[in-house]
């Protein structure tokens, strides 16, 4: 199949190209490069364009079988002081794109969304049938593009699957391609950087939750189990089955302090770390309840933390070589 990547030049988007080329698929990726880089697109065709340009889409839409949807704004910090960026790219582009897709008839897509569409769960692990009540616009606008793609499913048979990631983490292992954000605000990449001395000591931003040793705790999922996971779903809606959202995670949480330990043991050098205050609207816990992948997908995540941990150093240790 002939799959356009949109935001293909970002962090999981690169990595989901990759797969979708071992897997004997097509690709083409579409990004604006506001994020994204041009070098995490190397060995594909690039197509420079923004969703929001109809025209942009409709040069290149009639060449594909099916969408992978990758291109939001995902800052939750931002996404409350400045909710017009949030709804203008992850709402308005995400239509832009659907309308594109419409006109073009390509009626498959596999959309990024996230965990955050379910603000703040009482229970864990998060089933896909938990209530979806998000708390910050970034979770809102990709819960509407959730919604966006039901009603397209039932008014025009547009089939879809919504993974709704978990904490997206790692790098590739060959170390070419990997997370690049800039501001960074993830905690394995901080974490790195300060026991490698190019950041600050990391703030860890509460130690009074009610989890076994006060921190928070996330459920960490390798970026290629995540990009397999892509595969899968589009494989899946190919074979002409119904269109679903499932959560994609390991089902296993890690706590910050967790997380600390796996650095230090990944780098040899001790984390330099400081606690303060709880951050507004940080649930103690989020974790997946990943069976429904499972069952419906065939797919398991097979890398752990220490996996993780171990990719991430090693491409920020090639990146620092690359640049010298």
């Amino acid at each position: 199949m002939v799959v356009l990547v949109i935001g293909g030049a970002g962090y999981i988007g690169s990595h989901a190209a990759r797969a979708l080329k071992s897997a004997g698929h097509d690709v083409i990726i579409f990004d604006n490069l506001c994020t994204g880089y041009e070098f995490l697109a190397a060995g594909f065709e690039l197509v420079k364009g923004d969703m929001l340009d109809a025209s942009a889409l409709a040069r290149v839409l009639p060449r594909a079988d099916a969408i992978m949807h990758f291109a939001a704004h995902a800052y939750v910090g931002e996404s409350v002081s400045n909710p017009k960026k949030y709804f203008h790219n992850n709402v308005e582009g995400g239509l832009s794109l659907l309308n594109a897709a419409l006109e073009a008839g390509v009626k498959n897509i596999i959309f990024s969304s996230t965990c955050a569409v379910y603000g703040e769960p009482a229970k864990v692990p998060i089933e896909e049938n938990t209530p979806r009540q998000p708390v910050n616009p970034y979770g809102v606008s990709k819960l509407f593009f959730e919604q966006a793609l039901e009603a397209y499913d039932r008014a025009y048979g547009f089939r879809y699957a919504s993974l709704r990631y978990f904490n997206a983490a790692g790098a590739d292992e060959s170390g070419e391609i990997g997370e690049l954000h800039e501001p960074e605000t993830h905690l394995i990449p901080l974490a790195l950087r300060a026991a490698a001395g190019l950041g600050p000591e990391l703030q860890v931003f509460g130690s009074d939750y009610p989890t076994p040793d006060g921190t928070c705790v996330r459920d960490y999922i390798h970026v290629n189990d995540l990009a397999s996971a892509h595969v899968k779903a589009l494989e899946h809606l190919a074979a002409g089955k119904d269109s679903f959202a499932v959560n994609v995670g390991t089902g296993t949480g890690a706590s910050v302090q967790e997380v600390i330990s796996a650095v230090e043991e990944a780098t040899g050098k001790q984390v330099p770390h400081k606690m303060v205050p709880r951050r507004v609207g940080d649930p103690p816990a989020l974790v997946a309840n990943p069976a429904k992948a499972q069952a419906l997908l065939q797919w398991k995540a097979t890398r752990g933390l220490h996996d993780v941990v171990a990719t991430a150093w090693n491409w920020m240790e090639r990146r620092r070589e690359a640049t010298r």
